[in-house]
């Protein structure tokens, strides 16, 4: 056992941490005492810690049997299944470069993939594969993971798709981000992974394949109707404004928004009307609307 403190304590959690909870402090932990980032002399001792802890406070079975004998459920000899604990164990380690981690599976014959989650990841070295280019030590479909590499497109890059030269590995690469691709998206080249980060666009905002806009139109072409000009993904387009429109109405563009990137698609844009109403009027202007009101 790597250590004796409060498995709760190492995560930073209490006691009645959900699942969710509990899996972003591992995350969040692991990636902080990660010995490839972190190059104090603790942190190859804390990233030990931080797997065993959630490696038991994960599995419902281990965390309750913690909960009422503490780290003596785990111990060998302690009476709780034999000279293995309740759950036995079986010892993995893992070298990475200068560092050699060592963790141990419950669970008999069934291995290290059975019956733990991990934050998300389906070890606790599956993190190297994530984060830093490394591969899962156990093996399997873990093995040989492709590198993942971010990149930074504007909204209308990601929205109508872009050729980029990116460095990989030391080498130039010319890429083709296909259109429509989101926030957090992966493309997946023939030998890495790409996930892509789109800056926020002062004019469009985006929920799934729809496109959402704003155009500010004065009170008396909201009254009396108009043609005004509104941007789209693919330019201007002229559209027509109702005789008394109220403010905020919204007009349905149909076919104006993103392209699915994986079908012959494409969502719609919403225009949201807003309404200037003039914070000063001249002395006719003011007789006019009073003249109105009357009427």
């Amino acid at each position: 056992m790597t250590t004796q403190r409060d498995y709760y304590e190492v995560l930073g959690v209490s006691k009645t941490a959900s699942e969710a909870e509990l899996k972003a402090a591992y995350r969040k932990q692991a990636l902080a005492w990660h010995p490839d980032r972190n190059k104090s002399k603790e942190a190859e001792t804390k990233f030990k810690e931080i797997n065993e802890a959630y490696e038991i406070l994960s599995n419902q079975d281990k965390r309750a049997a913690y909960d009422q004998f503490g780290h003596a459920a785990f111990e060998p000899g302690a009476g709780f299944g034999g000279s293995q604990g309740p759950f036995g164990g079986q010892s993995q380690t893992y070298q990475q470069g200068p560092f050699s981690y060592s963790y141990t599976t419950y669970g008999g014959d069934q291995g290290p993939d059975i019956g733990f989650d991990f934050g998300g990841f389906s070890d606790p070295f599956e993190i190297f594969a994530q984060f830093f280019g490394g591969a899962s030590p156990f093996g399997g479909r873990q093995a040989g993971r492709k590198p993942r590499y971010g990149i930074s497109l504007s909204f209308m890059e990601a929205a109508k798709g872009v050729e980029k030269e990116v460095a990989v590995d030391g080498k130039r690469k010319k890429i083709k981000i296909p259109a429509g691709v989101d926030d957090g998206s992966v493309v997946q080249f023939p030998d890495f992974y790409l996930t892509v980060d789109v800056k926020p666009d002062k004019t469009f905002r985006r929920e799934g394949l729809d496109v959402y806009a704003e155009k500010e139109i004065t009170f008396m072409q909201a009254a009396l109707g108009t043609i005004i000009e509104v941007p789209t993904i693919e330019g201007s387009l002229n559209l027509k404004v109702r005789p008394g429109t109220q403010p905020g109405t919204m007009v349905r563009l149909r076919g104006q928004g993103i392209k699915d990137p994986r079908r012959d698609s494409r969502g719609d844009e919403y225009v949201r009307l807003q309404i200037i109403v003039p914070s000063k009027l001249s002395r006719r202007q003011r007789e006019i609307l009073e003249e109105f009101e009357e009427n």
